[in-house]
């Protein structure tokens, strides 16, 4: 009896002398900065990509659907992650998709209080985040097998690799379709023709096929400065 306690003991004290893996590791930084760019789910992963065709003609909607996107991967990794000893295997589809609903129904509800007029434009949009395959993607393959620090910066990441594609699109889809940002006007009056200048708005623009030219001109870009991604 006395050797097994002397076993445990000396188990304990080897556990203890393990050194705690930081917060903001090497390997945990990876979680935010490989979405943004190497793992990007729209750009490399191809994921996502409704939304960036749909709600990309001006920045205001594109920033509050990134925001509610981030809040909901966010905390529905955490909750899968904190959930993922107890949830059987045979429902864990429905479970996450339980999950994802409750938290897009709350992002719902706070849009319609404080920003209705964004809501009415995101319209149904809001409720495909349910559908997203960038979410689901990540609580099944991420969140159900790691840690809830660990899920919450990939959940954290994922999401601002969404968002910035999302911004960067609605950012020049709005500037060039319609020479705003955020419904404020950035090219002056004298510029445009009809005031005896040279520019004109490019209505092509603000079309859903520019969109994805844009997305498709990013994704050029950034296998032309990485090459590993080129799939051969």
């Amino acid at each position: 009896m006395a050797e097994v306690l002397d076993k445990e003991s000396s188990k304990e004290e080897l556990i203890d002398k393990v050194p705690k893996e930081p917060l903001f590791s090497k390997k945990n930084r990876k979680l935010l900065s490989d979405p943004m760019n190497d793992d990007n789910p729209i750009t490399v992963q191809v994921l996502g990509i409704c939304s960036a065709l749909a709600i990309t003609v001006k920045l205001y909607p594109a920033l509050v659907m990134s925001i509610s996107v981030l809040f909901v991967m966010a905390a529905g990794n955490v909750i899968v992650s904190i959930l993922r000893n107890f949830i059987p295997n045979r429902i864990r589809i429905i479970v996450q998709l339980v999950v994802v609903a409750s938290l897009v129904a709350l992002v719902d509800q706070v849009l319609k209080a404080f920003a209705y007029d964004v809501s009415k434009e995101l319209s149904v949009f809001v409720g495909l985040i349910i559908t997203n395959c960038i979410i689901m993607g990540r609580l099944e393959a991420f969140a159900l097998g790691n840690g809830v620090w660990r899920s919450f910066l990939d959940g954290i990441g994922n999401a601002f690799g969404y968002a910035w594609i999302l911004l960067a699109v609605s950012f020049f889809r709005e500037l060039l379709g319609s020479g705003t940002l955020f419904g404020y006007q950035v090219i002056p009056d004298a510029w445009y023709i009809a005031n005896g200048g040279f520019y004109s708005n490019n209505g092509f623009m603000l079309l859903p096929p520019m969109a994805l030219i844009t997305v498709g001109i990013i994704i050029w870009v950034q296998r032309s400065r990485n090459t590993k991604l080129i799939e051969e």
